[in-house]
């Protein structure tokens, strides 16, 4: 009998987990969106939402704000463009509203309730039970709306997300979304509204709000500088550091904003493509009674970068940076991508052809996308959307200031990110707002982040920058290393010249952060699609070509690291090493032995100094 019973019990809880599963298939993009900073308890809200267009921008007019559902259907997180959406609706959308019903759980009560957005592009007012609770301006940066004070838990509430998007005003970033109707040369689909995962969570009045991870290889420790969302006095801080068998390290101290909180780390193992260990952090605060009031589980990587003598170190060493340019775009999500798991495979597929990092392009990546290149050993660059951005503008500058402040505070504790590249080839670049833009966005990404590069604008353009990178599609190897020889008393090349207002070299690391973008196009699409230079028409002939050009690099000590124009094709834009679908094009071996004729670690540095 009691054999009986368990063998039913066991059947109960394997139907139960069963259905649980499948409740949570429908759900898309359910993992937790933020894993550096994660609770236990949240609420996923992807999923379906209904929605309406707002083409007049008379939605006000209308008191949208108040609707209980609007007439289309939509599937969250992903934009109206894409077809995961439901909608596929591909013309310029200026303006649209969401809405859906959300419940607080009960036990959320007497708690700071965060009402968190992945992204949302472009302009998001967020209204609950049509009362405004706050608008947010940003492409690909994240934010929350603290809704307490409009919600309450156990019982249902109205929300609606009222967005505008005006991708051709020249004032808001936009990447590399097409300001024509189709997509065009190096531009693509657009993204419009919601494209990254919308939750909810409780937080402690107390609690945790954020921290800064800084590592220190040099004397063996880990610095935390945690800020709350209140403190009392009698509350503590705990933060614990294991290496997955053991604590490491752990720190109590008091509640407090200005606190600086420093681990030992004896021996620490450290983080590198080759070898991307991490230790888990888990940060505990207690009330004076010694009750947990807030619980946050992070991660960090011991690893130190810092550029010397025209070189890029990492951990200490010179390190050649093998590097991929990746857009971030899908075919059926658009910016967004299908699953957790297609973040993985792009950075999986990568290394499989001998890359050691990518240089994310005219996009902010989501955290997910930083997680896997935290785990799986991956050196990232982070760039904002600067294309579509007149920068010569005040608005446009003043818009893009307050959303690179966001994305450097969300992005700085992830170890994999070692350079920040705010703009990309600013030709449109003048005298006056624009020098003053390139000062600021240095300065400010330096006060938040000392300790990363900065390359101010990639390709040139170059005001105030950590590093020299340039651009160069030539195919022919002479030319290649003529271009990029640097000879004593000359200026190096670069992208930009007879505009006196930029910077002159001063020896920063020399980095070709965009070569190659060879086109493989398949017959039936040629004509309708294009690469950099004329088609090649055997894969003998890739090979050699692509061989031929990574020799040239080798032949210029200067360079320190490239960028191979792109991981896989965009729609019309056909020089991927894999199709857009990511199946291969070529062979992953011999493609890897050809990048890998650069070894990441330089092991007899050359004296670069000689430049001047």
């Amino acid at each position: 009998m009691k054999k009986t019973y368990k063998m039913f019990l066991l059947a109960m809880l394997t139907v139960c987990a069963g259905f649980v599963q499948s409740v949570r298939a429908d759900v898309p993009r359910p993992e937790y969106p933020r894993p550096q900073f994660e609770r236990s308890e949240w609420l996923n809200l992807n999923g379906e939402w209904t929605y309406t267009f707002d083409f007049g921008l008379s939605g006000d007019a209308r008191d949208f704000k108040n609707s209980k559902g609007f007439d289309g259907k939509i599937v969250v997180p992903f934009c109206p463009e894409s077809r995961l959406s439901g909608v596929a609706y591909t013309d310029f959308i200026n303006g649209m509203w969401y809405q859906r019903t959300i419940t607080a759980p009960q036990a959320w009560e007497g708690k700071r309730i965060l009402l968190h957005f992945g992204a949302v592009d472009y302009e998001a007012t967020i209204f609950v039970d049509g009362k405004k609770v706050m608008t947010h301006y940003g492409t690909g940066s994240s934010f929350a709306a603290d809704i307490t004070d409009f919600v309450t838990p156990g019982r249902a509430a109205n929300l609606v997300v009222r967005v505008k998007d005006d991708l051709r005003s020249g004032v808001q970033p936009g990447g590399k979304q097409s300001s024509s109707y189709y997509s065009a040369g190096c531009n693509y689909t657009r993204t419009t509204g919601i494209w990254q995962t919308v939750w909810m969570e409780p937080v402690s009045q107390q609690g945790l709000k954020q921290t800064v991870i800084i590592p220190d290889i040099d004397q063996e420790q880990l610095v935390v500088r945690p800020q709350f969302w209140g403190i009392k006095p009698g509350n503590t801080l705990t933060v614990e550091m294991t290496d997955g068998k053991k604590v490491v390290a752990s720190r109590t101290v008091p509640t407090a904003d200005e606190s600086t909180i420093v681990l030992p780390v004896k021996k620490p193992h450290l983080w590198s493509p080759e070898d991307p260990y991490l230790y888990d952090l888990k940060f505990t605060v207690k009330d004076k009674d010694g009750k947990v009031i807030d619980q946050v589980s992070s991660y960090a990587g011991m690893r130190k970068i810092h550029l010397a003598d025209g070189y890029f170190y990492l951990n200490n060493k010179p390190y050649f940076q093998r590097l991929v340019l990746d857009q971030g775009f899908y075919p059926e999500g658009i910016w967004t991508a299908p699953t957790d798991e297609d973040l993985k495979n792009d950075i999986a597929m990568s290394k499989a052809v001998g890359f050691n990092g990518a240089r994310l392009h005219q996009k902010v990546f989501e955290e997910r996308y930083y997680y896997w290149a935290d785990h799986l050993g991956y050196l990232t660059w982070g760039e904002e959307a600067s294309w579509s951005l007149n920068v010569n503008n005040d608005l446009a500058v003043r818009n893009f200031l307050s959303e690179w402040a966001e994305v450097v505070v969300r992005d700085r504790n992830h170890p994999s990110i070692v350079t920040w590249t705010p703009f990309n080839e600013t030709w449109d670049a003048r005298d006056g707002v624009y020098v003053r833009l390139m000062k600021d966005v240095y300065d400010l990404t330096k006060a938040i982040d000392p300790t990363r590069p900065v390359n101010d604008s990639s390709g040139d353009g170059h005001v105030k920058t950590d590093l020299w990178t340039v651009h160069d599609y030539s195919r022919e190897p002479d030319r290649l290393i003529a271009n990029h020889t640097i000879r004593k008393g000359v200026e190096p090349y670069r992208n930009m010249r007879g505009k006196d207002f930029l910077a002159k070299f001063e020896g920063q690391p020399y980095m070709l952060d965009e070569f190659g973008g060879l086109p493989w196009i398949k017959e039936s699409e040629r004509g309708t699609s294009w690469g950099y230079g004329s088609n090649i028409d055997t894969l003998d002939d890739f090979y050699k070509i692509l061989e031929n050009e990574i020799d040239a690099i080798r032949a210029c000590p200067y360079i320190t690291a490239f960028c191979y124009t792109q991981i896989t094709d965009v729609e019309q834009e056909k020089n991927g090493i894999y199709y857009y679908d990511r199946k291969p094009k070529f062979d992953a071996a011999r493609l890897k032995a050809i990048f890998e004729k650069i070894p990441s670690v330089i092991e007899n540095p050359v004296d670069l100094t000689g430049w001047k």
